[in-house]
């Protein structure tokens, strides 16, 4: 059996006119048109008009991706202020040693190509796109809207967490398991005292592991249990299994960023917080609340409508 694993893997897929087109973008892309495939078929199981998946598609897209932008660039790139050659702010008797490039520098938000994307940041972009999508097209209520979501968001989370480990980034702390992964391509990954690279948990496999669980439960609550009937109650479930399980596997990840150090919970644990609240707030609502059918045949799709 191996002591561990080296992982090498070239995170460039291929060079297109002097571009390099990375994995991680290609399963993102990949994830996201999974995900409408899957709502394609919920939709049409509930009998919606056509029209409504391509509306879906539209404000999913830029929800997730702006979102994820401005929650990485928000949450996650808090640098001493020596380090980005500036001077702390002083605000009343307090100095604030941290600052934030991306606010004296918002024109470099827009470059995505450069890396920097956080999934919690996609879920509130998610959720914002759902809002203006049930007040503009649906009318149904964003608990139904985000039943049906996030079961497709599983599988885009698997896709993303498998560019995570091409890239070799987002891993756990130093590891004696066989199963242990050396990312010898990350500068910063943990040393022994010899300069040799350790092996380390293999976070990303294990994330992938629990959405493909949550995705099988949240399938079968849908087709087997009917649960749609039940607003609120496939998020909740969603919720609760994502973002426990996200909590708990922080504590086995090394920092993103240095300032998180300095803090009891790292900020992927603090983030997840409100989505468990959220989690158990939805389940418990959904199961006092009777059965709920929505009868979508009145509505004309105007696809139909043209034909």
């Amino acid at each position: 059996m191996l002591d561990f694993i080296t992982w090498n893997v070239d995170p460039v897929a291929f060079s297109l006119f002097g571009w390099e087109i990375r994995w991680y973008g290609i399963l993102w892309a990949v994830g996201i048109y999974l995900n409408y495939l899957i709502q394609v078929k919920l939709y049409k199981n509930e009998g919606c008009p056509e029209e409504w998946t391509d509306h879906l598609f539209l404000y999913m897209v830029l929800g997730v991706i702006i979102g994820a932008r401005l929650g990485h660039c928000w949450f996650y790139e808090w640098h001493e202020a020596s380090e980005l050659g500036l001077e702390p702010i002083q605000i009343f008797a307090w100095n604030i040693n941290y600052r934030n490039p991306y606010i004296e520098h918002p024109l470099e938000l827009l470059k995505i190509w450069q890396g920097g994307l956080s999934s919690h940041g996609g879920g509130f972009g998610l959720i914002v796109a759902a809002i203006l999508l049930n007040r503009k097209h649906f009318h149904t209520g964003i608990d139904w809207l985000l039943d049906k979501l996030v079961i497709g968001i599983c599988v885009t989370a698997v896709c993303i967490r498998l560019g995570n480990l091409i890239n070799s980034e987002i891993y756990g702390n130093p590891t004696t398991m066989p199963w242990g992964f050396v990312f010898s391509q990350d500068p910063q990954v943990p040393r022994d005292a010899n300069g040799n690279p350790l092996p380390c948990h293999p976070t990303q496999i294990y994330e992938i592991l629990y959405c493909i669980a949550t995705f099988i439960v949240t399938w079968l609550l849908y087709w087997k249990a009917k649960a749609y009937e039940r607003p609120g109650l496939i998020l909740g479930v969603f919720l609760l299994m994502i973002f426990v399980t996200r909590f708990g596997l922080e504590f086995m990840k090394l920092d993103q960023e240095a300032f998180e150090a300095n803090i009891v919970f790292n900020m992927g644990q603090w983030l997840s917080v409100p989505f468990i609240v959220w989690g158990i707030y939805c389940v418990v609502h959904a199961l006092r609340t009777p059965p709920k059918h929505f009868d979508f045949s009145k509505l004309k799709s105007k696809t139909t409508a043209k034909k």
